[in-house]
Order: structure tokens, then C-alpha cells, then sequence
């Protein structure tokens, strides 16, 4: 069970319990933590952020960045919300919450160069992790 303490809590002592509110999910660190610890919050909110990142991507694709830089933009910017705190959680994504980051992932590649050989390099880089699933669909 996760528990969250009030933001007031005044006199802690023996003879003053600290009474604690149990919630369904809180954000720690940027994590999203469930009570049931499902990652489908954390995963939303993931995706949520990095389409937004994605948005800046075609901006910068339509101002005349070449490839190398959109690709630089993408590592910096995009990657590591994807892979923040991935060491945490991606042991216990199920195939669906797996394949919606990788699709994310897919995306920016489209918007960066459509050839299949920026794809197959990119994809092959070392940095990417690489997101195992549970048996749970």
C-alpha cells in the first residue's frame, strides 16, 4: 500500500498520530506510482509529453533543419522522456504499453527522415532501451 502524508501535519509525537491518507496513484520523482503499481498513468502521461516534444519536431522540420539536427533534437529532447526512470518500470509493461512508446518512437523517425536508413541506424543505436513486456496483454 502507498501512502501520502497531509501537508499539515503539526505536534508528531507519541501522543499525536499522524493520520495518513491513502490515495490511488502520486507522482514521486516524475514517476507516476499507482497503488496497484499499473503503469498505464505513468505511460499516459509519458506519451503525452513526448507528442508534444514531437509538435516542436515538425516545426523545426518545416524551419529547414537538416536531418543530423533534427535527429540531434530528437535525442536530447525526446528520447529522455522516454526513457526517464525506464529501469523502474519497463520490466512490468504489458505489449500494449510497450508498442504505444515504440510507436512514439516511430514517429520521430517518420518526421525526421522517412528513408529506411536512418530508420534501421537510429533504431540500432545503443541508447535505446530495450523494453521487455509481461506476459499480461
Amino acid at each position: 500500500m502507498i501512502y501520502k502524508a497531509p501537508t499539515s501535519i503539526k505536534n508528531q509525537g507519541a501522543n499525536n498520530p499522524v493520520t495518513v491518507e491513502r490515495v490511488q496513484r502520486f507522482k514521486l520523482l516524475g514517476i507516476t506510482i499507482s497503488h496497484d503499481m499499473n503503469w498505464q498513468t505513468h505511460i499516459d502521461a509519458i506519451i503525452t509529453k513526448a507528442s508534444s516534444r514531437l509538435y516542436f519536431l515538425k516545426i523545426l522540420k518545416k524551419s529547414g533543419l537538416n536531418s543530423h539536427q533534427l535527429r540531434h533534437f530528437d535525442l536530447s529532447v525526446t528520447r529522455p522522456i522516454l526513457e526517464y526512470c525506464s529501469a523502474i518500470w519497463h520490466h512490468s509493461l504489458t505489449k500494449a504499453q510497450a508498442e504505444s512508446l515504440e510507436a512514439i518512437q516511430r514517429r520521430a523517425l517518420r518526421i525526421i527522415d522517412s528513408s529506411t536508413v536512418l530508420m534501421r541506424s537510429h533504431l540500432a543505436s545503443p541508447s535505446l532501451p530495450l523494453f521487455t513486456t509481461t506476459e499480461n496483454t
